[in-house]
């Protein structure tokens, strides 16, 4: 790992969640970024989720993704309370199929942005924390640039 390099956090709203929000660990894992899960609730358990996000930058992190389904507020309340960059990851699920999480996560407020990708996107959640990293990382950007050109062919 370089030395400018920053961990990533990704949340998700349950343990159910895995599953959806692996693609970004395992991303993560490839690029040589260290990533940290938790399991934090937007709703169930939100005096953990700001404690978690105010404290994130000290704590070495360096993004925070999120993946919540239905409501979704997960993403936008970490947004709240870090001036980290925030990627949202909106779960299929409920009834109509995850895009109640995709407006909930992108629809913020001013001032209170959240990167959000596709329904389910979670490595491509991951690969934008990994290309924000990569501004200040020559090597990380190198190894971009080969996953790029291997997807290609």
């Amino acid at each position: 790992m370089g030395d400018n390099l920053k961990k990533v956090a990704v949340l998700m709203g349950s343990a159910n969640d895995r599953p959806k929000m692996e693609p970004a660990l395992r991303m993560l894992e490839r690029f040589g970024i260290l990533a940290s899960e938790h399991v934090l609730s937007a709703h169930r358990t939100p005096g953990q989720v700001a404690d978690f996000a105010s404290s994130a930058r000290e704590s070495g992190f360096g993004a925070i993704i999120c993946g919540a389904g239905m409501a979704a507020h997960l993403a936008g309340v970490v947004a709240a309370h870090t001036t980290l960059p925030v990627i949202g990851v909106p779960l299929s699920g409920g009834a109509i199929g995850g895009v109640d999480a995709l407006y909930a996560t992108v629809q913020m407020p001013s001032g209170i942005p959240v990167a959000t990708v596709a329904i389910d996107g979670a490595a491509n959640a991951a690969l934008l924390a990994i290309e924000m990293q990569a501004v200040f990382d020559q090597s990380l950007e190198e190894k971009l640039k080969e996953f790029r050109a291997n997807g290609a062919r």
